[in-house]
Formats: C-alpha cells, structure tokens, sequence
C-alpha cells in the first residue's frame, strides 16, 4: 500500500530536518541567536530545546563573529555544527569568520582540516523588516571559493537538503527566503529529490527559459501560467544552488528555447542575475535568439511601507513584460 505524501509547511520542514539530523548524529547541535526558549526568529526551532536540551541547542549572544567563528572551531574539532543566523544582513558581522577562516582552512592547510559547518540564514524582503533586515546578498557569498551556497525554493528541497548539506566536508550557506516560512506542500520521496548541486526543471517549454531561485521561483511559476494562456511556452529552472552553479541544466535548456529571462531578487548591478547571463553568453552565445534579460529588485535599499517595499521588488507583472519584450517572442 502506498503511504500518503505528508503535508508540510516550509518551516515544519526545517524543523523536521534539524530534528532528524539531530537524532540521527550526536555531533550535531544547533546554535544562534534565539533558536532555543524562544524557538527561532522564524519559529523554525520552535520545541528542540525540549527534546535535545540546552547542550545541543544554544542561544547566543548577540554576537555573530563570535558564535560563527565558535562553529568553525567545533567543526574544525570534529563536531558538526549548524549555525542560524537571524538575517542575511547580520551575517555581515560574521563576514571575517566566513570568508576568512571557514571558506579558507582546507585551502590554508593544504588539505589538511574540513570545516563542516552548515549556516542557516533568512534572506529576502515582503515582510516589511525595512533596509537591515531584507536584502538578497546570496550573490556576496556565491562569489567565494571554498562555500557551497545552497537556495531551497521549495517544502521538499527545505526538508532534505539539509542533511546534503551535513553530509558534505565543507562550509554550506543555506539561504531560506523569508516569504517561504509559511507556504505549505507534500513531500516527495527522499530518493526522488536531485542532490543539492543540481537545478531543476519545474515546467518543461519550448520558448523560452525563466531562471530563478528561492523566493523567485514561485512568481517565475505564476508568470510561466499566464503566458501560456497567451501561447508563449516557458520553461522554469530552480536553480538550487548558486555556488557550483548547474551550468549543464541551464545550458541545455538554453539550447532548447534559445531565450532567457532571469529572475533575482538581489541587485540587477553585480548581482547573481548578471553572473548567469554573462555565463549564457560565454557558453550559450550560438543558442541565443535574443539578448538575456534580467528582471532584479529596485536599486534602493528596500524600502519600509508595503507599497514601495513590493514596488522596490520583482514581480510577475515585470516577468510578464521581460518577457512580452523578448525580440521573436510572439
């Protein structure tokens, strides 16, 4: 008999994630600012402190260079520590630890030490947390040697990539888009979701290709709907992971379509958006039919109101004109 797909919601996915990493390895705790009593910013960790005590699940300080640079001495110690930290715009206080220590100790040693940390953060605006507090910096730790940088869009890659992410010998970020807290879905089997280098195809097309990651995904998704009711077939990629980008998925479905249009919450200048097309065009050029497009945020540091915070951010409106705009198009 086959067993009914269990109903998630995003965060509950995250949470069973910890646990499961948890109860399966001892050398795994969590540690961040508020992840304990008060069960996470997010109530991601809400209840683990109950089951797993206060040795392995830890509030910090206020301190993110302190407590990041913590996890990289207990990795370096054969521990394996996840480290939450709060928003993307705080891990700026624990940029020295990351990109100097954690993402340089096996190059530094000559192979000699791993640091297998995993570091947890909520990017991304919609909640009205004004300008320290919602911006898309993935891209700043995509540019790195040494992280691996994941991006988990969806209920089910939230649910399993975090054990790929302990399972490897080196430092992964793993972004979690704050608007994705609440959205709910089935799981699918563990052994159908692709490991976490891999992009996805989510919509299969023949027009054109629409990349996203995170929390652009489901607004690549909506728009990829309403243009197919005007006859334009678009193809949707999660990309998944920013560093090592897929650079076969993207540039198979290049080849197919011979158009894109990328969607980046982060900057259009030196953004994420802008390494994908230089690499489409690098690689990809013969493919193309029309210029890559990007559709980015506003560059203003996002704004407080709702109005302006969703009129500084991409929507499926500005996917839908990217795209209405595309030479060859319709």
């Amino acid at each position: 008999m086959t067993k009914p797909a269990q109903t998630l919601s995003y965060r509950e996915a995250v949470r069973e994630a910890l646990r499961e990493a948890m109860e399966q390895d001892p050398t795994v705790f969590l540690m961040g600012e508020d992840v304990g009593r008060y069960g996470g910013c997010y109530a991601v960790s809400k209840g683990l402190i109950d089951q797993f005590g206060e040795d392995r699940v830890i509030d910090t300080p206020l301190c993110e260079s302190g407590f990041v640079g913590a996890g990289i001495g207990a990795a370096l110690g054969g521990m394996r520590p996840i480290i939450e930290v709060m928003t993307v715009n705080f891990s700026l206080l624990a940029l020295d630890q990351i990109v100097n220590n954690a993402a340089t100790i096996r190059h530094m040693s000559g192979g000699q030490f791993s640091v297998p940390l995993v570091i947890r953060m909520a990017s991304g605006a919609g909640r009205q947390l004004a300008a320290q507090h919602s911006h898309s910096l993935e891209c700043w730790y995509a540019h790195v040697p040494g992280l691996k940088v994941l991006t988990p869009a969806t209920v089910s890659d939230a649910r399993y990539m975090l054990q790929m992410a302990l399972n490897d010998p080196d430092p992964v970020i793993i972004f979690e888009h704050v608007m994705l807290y609440n959205i709910e879905d089935q799981l699918v089997p563990r052994e159908k979701t692709p490991p976490m280098e891999q992009a996805v195809i989510r919509k299969t097309g023949k027009d054109l290709s629409l990349i996203a990651y995170g929390g652009t995904l489901a607004k690549a998704q909506q728009a990829a709907e309403t243009l197919l009711k005007e006859g334009i077939d678009a193809e949707v990629i999660d990309l998944r992971c920013l560093r090592p980008l897929d650079k076969k998925t993207l540039l198979e479905s290049l080849s197919r379509t011979h158009r894109a249009v990328i969607i980046d919450e982060s900057w259009k200048t030196g953004g994420m958006a802008a390494e994908i097309s230089a690499l489409l065009m690098e690689e990809g050029f013969w493919q193309l039919d029309a210029p890559v497009t990007r559709v980015c945020s506003q560059e203003v540091p996002i704004p407080y109101p709702e109005h302006l915070e969703q009129a500084a951010l991409p929507q499926v409106e500005d996917i839908l004109e990217a795209v209405r705009q595309l030479p060859g198009i319709v």
